[in-house]
């Protein structure tokens, strides 16, 4: 524990301060208390829920097969027994550096010890003419996830899907499950082609046609269309760069999302895509770290800082974060880390995308019946890994990344050797 870390005490002048309450701010504050600090404690966030985790949102809650307890990172009552202060429904708008001062959208102020940025993502809007129509939208709150889900639920619309990463492709599951006829349009010659490169982009691209949704590959959407009727207006198609009409009866918008750096950029914090971090998730002030999908963070292994949106990057930074909050200068080294589900294709990811771009890709298992595993292997050593309908082996991926051995990548790809055994040096190779 550093000389300058809070006091573990209730008499501290100042809180401790969690600007944004999502899945990592709720870890964060989590971790604060399990690390015995007994001072005040305050989360804000901008949302009325109490904090929840939000890939079910595409996949299981949108397909009306979870409640909505069960995307709670906590049950309710879990903030009031660990005396963490919840300010929901408020934006954190002003944050003086100097004065240890935040101020909130509705002008009240919050002095702090230390704080933590955990601000989250936006959906980026659709850049050109009709992205507000009736008719369109995005997901990124439980709140877009239940409007959505009812608009889906009629069944027999057509649904046209902006954008053919994962949201795209699994509200294009979702969707279908609902019997809606479905079209992704897309940018890539194949579908995840800037996450997972062709090859493996061909296998979600075959996995959607057969089971009904339309792909439109090297498309560019340049505006959303609509029409005025009885009810007024609504989006009614999307026009394609050749100026193609295709019509819909709802669009959704999935083309990544922005990491919320106003706060930051506003304080004088250093932002380079996303705010910048040490390993330890600290800002270029002391007294101030960020976490999540906000934040850059510097990366060990990589020796660059590294953004990373997913679920369980929320999950265990947000827990380390609050642990850096009390001091701990242990780095944050973890693997990335997602996973997905559609139609009868689950899959786990591990590894760096920054290393897999110009890898080599390896397959063990049946690619075509969709039960294999990949594996990118940059100058002989794994750098990431997918497992698709084959459970049980994320953890050995995940060893073999850390490993850092040189693989012939034959023996990854024959599965009669096990992986664990190629966790030892190939002879000639070390």
């Amino acid at each position: 524990m550093s000389e300058s870390a809070p006091r573990h005490r209730r008499d501290d002048a100042e809180p401790l301060v969690i600007a944004g309450a999502g899945l990592a701010g709720a870890r964060a504050a989590e971790a604060v208390r399990a690390a015995g600090f007994e001072g005040r404690l305050v989360l804000v966030g901008e949302e009325v829920p109490a904090p929840y985790i939000r890939p079910p949102l595409s996949k299981e809650y949108l397909a009306g097969s979870a409640d909505r307890d069960s995307v709670d990172v906590h049950p309710l009552g879990w903030f009031a027994e660990h005396a963490v202060e919840r300010v929901a429904g408020h934006r954190a708008a002003v944050l003086d550096r100097a004065a240890h001062r935040l101020t909130l959208d509705d002008g009240r102020e919050l002095r702090y010890s230390r704080l933590l940025l955990a601000t989250g993502a936006s959906p980026r809007p659709f850049p050109g003419p009709g992205a507000s129509l009736p008719g369109v939208y995005y997901l990124r709150t439980v709140e877009d996830a239940d409007r959505l889900r009812v608009a889906l639920s009629e069944g027999g619309r057509r649904v046209v899907i902006v954008g053919s990463g994962w949201i795209g492709l699994e509200v294009a599951a979702a969707a279908k499950g609902y019997g809606n006829d479905v079209i992704v349009l897309g940018r890539g010659a194949v579908p995840l082609q800037s996450a997972l490169g062709t090859e493996v982009g061909l296998v979600f691209d075959q996995l959607h046609r057969d089971h009904g949704v339309h792909l439109g590959n090297n498309t560019d959407v340049v505006e959303l269309e609509g029409e005025t009727r009885s009810g007024g207006t609504r989006v009614t198609g999307v026009r394609l760069s050749d100026r193609t009409l295709v019509r819909a009866d709802l669009v959704v918008v999935g083309l990544g999302a922005t990491p919320n750096t106003q706060l930051a950029l506003g304080a004088g914090l250093v932002v380079d895509n996303g705010i910048a971090v040490s390993a330890t998730f600290q800002t270029d002030d002391p007294d101030i770290f960020a976490v999540g999908d906000v934040a850059s963070v510097f990366h060990p292994r990589l020796g660059h800082r590294l953004r990373v949106e997913h679920w369980a990057n929320a999950d265990t930074a947000g827990a380390a974060a609050g642990r850096a909050l009390l001091g701990d200068t242990t780095e944050y080294a973890a693997i990335p880390y997602f996973y997905t589900d559609q139609f009868d294709l689950g899959m786990e990811y591990s590894g760096f995308a920054d290393l897999a771009g110009d890898a080599d890709v390896v397959f063990r298992g049946d690619r075509p019946g969709r039960e294999f595993v990949a594996f990118w292997l940059a100058d002989g050593q794994v750098v990431a890994g997918m497992n698709v309908n084959v459970w049980d082996v994320n953890e050995t991926v995940q060893r073999l990344i850390r490993s850092r051995v040189r693989v012939d990548p034959r023996r990854l790809a024959d599965e009669s050797i096990a992986l664990e055994d190629l966790l030892e040096p190939t002879p000639g190779t070390a």
